[in-house]
């Protein structure tokens, strides 16, 4: 089935791979890893053989022998001497499903014009909105499967995925319906978790009446998407000028009687209160975090609420950092995504995310990979499967051209991976 000696053989016919002579670097547990201490701390094992039957982890550990009883004939091997292997990278909020690039904004900021005032002209997620409910199915998969490939060339084997860019009936389950089609892909490079974002901005049929859009959402569109389970968490954007925090409350108040998991984007362009928020319902998640208070960061580490920080978004838009290092020291439990969408962080690079959260957030890289993998697992409920290198997971991981994990920052956004691991299957760079 494959000898020691070849390198990126084709295994794509099954799941039965052994990795062999990697430099294994993993955080280890099954719930999100809180504080300085737990965040810092990677299992780091030179010389590591990792197995994979039928795509779970079945052994971790030193060599047993590659023909011992004959196992070994029914896997494919790879020789990772001279090579990391990390777990494989979990981009926990997304949205990409969408129509309309927003270059043109992205100049209007460029030259001073706020991300505020751009919404408020009818850019923004507006513009976005106006495109999408104008696209095709069809149209919209194959943006986003284009999205999910470039993800997955630089390691991401898990992704959350959002709506958001409909924001009627129609539009918002056709882009539920690409991600799970996305998701039911058998070729897929990338397990796909979908989460509800209707509430992202009002609909200009809405226009002056957000408590009835909030209405129709509850009324209409949670009971539908909860009983055809086309999503597994719902999300608020809790911003002043869009959703504030009681109309957010009553929004994912009613989700989690649907069944959903809670997420917000709160605290990103003012302190409003989100954070609280999301600590006082017990979301899985509170995001961005630019503008969080001290209240609210005691507050997310009592509920237990990851905190996901999103510095692209902030870098693109010329923002103010989250303050990761103040968040981690105050023992949360801190979570590294990408955001990428179409106006305020149309990136998905994954080196770029890893340098800003060491660079400007103040993470070490032991954090950094610990919230890309780990806690980001977390915030999507799945650190029972995936997120560490342990056997009973999912052998989703990533190969790295080097046996130096800390070449993730040194190479300031440029890509070390060489290879992704879904489900026990090889997907070379130039695959």
């Amino acid at each position: 089935m494959g000898c020691g000696c070849r390198n990126f053989i084709d295994n794509s016919m099954t799941e039965n791979l052994i990795i062999f002579n990697a430099r294994l670097v993993t955080p280890t547990g099954t719930s999100a890893r809180c504080g300085a201490q737990e965040m810092n701390h990677l299992h780091i094992l030179d010389n590591a053989t990792v197995e994979i039957t039928k795509g779970i982890i079945t052994y971790v550990g030193a060599s047993r022998g590659e023909t011992r009883d004959g196992y070994y004939n029914h896997f494919w091997h790879y020789n990772a001497r001279g090579k990391c292997l990390l777990p494989g990278f979990v981009d926990s909020h997304t949205h990409p499903v969408f129509d309309g690039e927003r270059a043109d904004e992205f100049n209007r900021r460029l030259r001073g014009e706020s991300y505020l005032s751009i919404m408020q002209s009818g850019g923004g997620i507006a513009a976005t909105v106006r495109a999408t409910r104008n696209a095709t199915y069809y149209t919209l998969r194959a943006r986003a499967e284009t999205l999910l490939k470039q993800m997955s060339l630089m390691g991401v084997t898990t992704v959350e995925a959002k709506s958001g860019y409909g924001l009627d009936r129609d539009t918002e389950l056709m882009l539920l319906r690409v991600i799970q089609g996305l998701q039911r892909d058998e070729h897929r490079r990338v397990d796909i978790v979908p989460t509800y974002l209707g509430a992202h901005a009002i609909p200009a049929e809405y226009a002056g009446r957000p408590d009835d859009y909030i209405d129709f959402i509850t009324g209409e569109m949670l009971p539908h998407i909860a009983r055809h389970r086309l999503a597994a968490f719902c999300d608020v954007f809790c911003e002043a000028g869009v959703f504030s925090v009681e109309q957010s409350r009553r929004l994912l108040t009613a989700a989690r009687r649907y069944g959903f998991g809670l997420k917000l984007h709160a605290d990103e362009l003012a302190s409003l209160g989100g954070a609280e928020l999301a600590a006082e319902l017990h979301a899985v998640s509170a995001d961005h975090l630019l503008h969080v208070s001290e209240a609210g960061i005691r507050q997310l580490r009592a509920a237990g609420v990851v905190a996901t920080l999103l510095p692209l978004t902030a870098f693109i838009l010329k923002a103010p950092y989250a303050p990761g290092r103040q968040l981690i020291d105050s023992g949360l439990a801190v979570a590294l995504a990408t955001d990428l969408n179409p106006g305020s962080a149309f990136s998905g690079s994954v080196p770029l995310t890893f340098a800003l959260a060491c660079i400007y957030m103040g993470l070490t890289i032991e954090e950094a990979i610990t919230a890309f993998t780990l806690n980001g697992a977390a915030a999507l409920n799945r650190a029972d499967t995936i997120g560490s290198i342990e056997t009973g997971k999912q052998g989703d991981m990533v190969l790295l051209n080097t046996d130096n994990y800390h070449q993730l920052t040194y190479y300031v956004g440029m890509n070390s991976v060489i290879a992704t691991i879904k489900g026990g299957v090889i997907h070379p760079l130039n695959g």
